[in-house]
């Protein structure tokens, strides 16, 4: 951050502590223009930071994706059932790449065989700090689908195994509307075939 573009906290508390916590920001930051905002009052939404990887199999052309009830698509168009990528918390200790091995084998029964990083983003910066960190995976698409997911984490996940063009037709008619999958896509469409070539 420049020297131009400063911040100042001037009280943080606590405003929820549950399953995930919520904290009040008190604080001003310097204008583009000179000089400094007033005080501004926000609360952030502390979720944690996360890992995603989508499953593609370039020997078939295929990918591997997973479908899913989202509590926070309950009044969504198209419900809160979402075809979304394999996806985990980073956890103390843990690092973005051993995330998503662990979460492709609990949640769809895959082992990655390579991975490529995308990009890591930050997930709605103006209500919370959660950023994923976001892979591309080799697999073996051959033996994979059915239903997988953690018991004691109320898990209940169906696993689609289709082609890359069906996925991005799918993309393409907004019946994949989860951040993740769309950016993993689309980042698949413009590599697909330099992949292809790097990992067969």
């Amino acid at each position: 951050m420049g020297s131009d573009k400063q911040y100042e906290i001037t009280a943080r508390e606590a405003a929820y502590r549950g399953y995930f916590r919520m904290e009040r920001y008190r604080l001003r930051h310097t204008l583009f223009e000179g000089g400094w905002s007033g005080e501004i009052t926000r609360e952030l939404f502390e979720r944690g930071h996360a890992a995603a990887v989508l499953p593609y199999d370039p020997a078939r052309d295929q990918v591997v994706l997973i479908e899913q009830f989202r509590i926070g698509a309950l009044e969504w168009k198209h419900g809160p059932w979402l075809t979304e990528i394999v996806a985990g918390m980073i956890e103390a200790g843990e690092t973005a790449e051993a995330v998503v091995r662990r979460e492709a084998r609990e949640e769809a029964g895959a082992e990655l065989l390579d991975l490529v990083h995308i990009c890591d983003y930050l997930v709605s910066p103006g209500g919370t700090s959660e950023t994923i960190s976001l892979f591309c995976g080799r697999v073996d698409a051959a033996p994979l689908g059915g239903v997988h997911g953690l018991e004691e984490e109320h898990e209940d996940i169906r696993v689609h195994v289709v082609s890359v063009d069906e996925a991005l037709a799918r993309l393409a008619a907004g019946t994949i509307d989860s951040a993740s999958p769309i950016i993993a896509l689309q980042w698949l469409a413009l590599n697909r075939e330099a992949l292809r070539e790097r990992w067969t």
